[in-house]
């Protein structure tokens, strides 16, 4: 295939999948190795971001998606008779950030450092696309992991979890002594318990 043809190919691959495309993908479309085919995606990339085009490519860790440039959202409302806008309330998103920074979380982990029920939130977070099961526990119950999902990078504009902020230490701090408190409550509980059935 001519080289003039590359970003052709990439252009035409990214547009018609609507989904992510890895770069292994994008090689094997247009015959050669990942290395050219980063090359020839960044340059795309490149112009359609200096174009300003309506449309842009985004790197999602290792993968490549045309999406919505975020500028024109607002058009698209005056289009779209009901626009599909998920609403993250407070709850959902304390559970997320839980999720994206314990993962791979059990409920009851997300539950301990909540302090409350979290079926909801995560179930909603699921709905939405922006959680999902990766797995067992390998413990009684087996109960289910959750972690992020590639929704969850483009959605708020990630490239890979590596890049995700940092948590302020003093954040990190409460949520441990939190924890460690919510643990020993229980602990102690259960002790009464077990001295009430002697």
């Amino acid at each position: 295939m001519p080289k003039k043809h590359w970003e052709h190919v990439v252009e035409a691959v990214l547009f018609s999948m609507g989904q992510s495309v890895e770069l292994r993908q994008l090689a094997a479309a247009i015959g050669e190795s990942e290395e050219t085919a980063a090359l020839v995606t960044e340059n795309l990339k490149k112009k359609y971001d200096r174009e300003k085009r309506g449309i842009q490519i985004i790197e999602l860790d290792k993968s490549y998606q045309m999406c919505t440039r975020i500028e024109y959202y607002e058009n698209l409302i005056r289009v779209a008779a009901t626009p599909k806008k998920h609403v993250l309330t407070d709850v959902m998103l304390e559970t997320l950030s839980i999720i994206a920074y314990k993962q791979p979380v059990t409920k009851l982990e997300i539950e301990k450092i909540r302090g409350v029920k979290s079926d909801h939130a995560v179930n909603r977070l699921i709905e939405y696309s922006l959680v999902h099961e990766v797995g067992r526990l390998d413990a009684p119950g087996r109960p289910a992991l959750f972690a992020t999902t590639e929704e969850f990078l483009r959605r708020f504009g990630i490239g890979s979890m590596e890049n995700l902020p940092a948590m302020d230490p003093v954040q990190a701090e409460e949520i441990k002594s939190q924890v460690e408190k919510e643990l020993n409550g229980a602990m102690e509980e259960m002790g009464e318990m077990e001295r009430e059935s002697l």
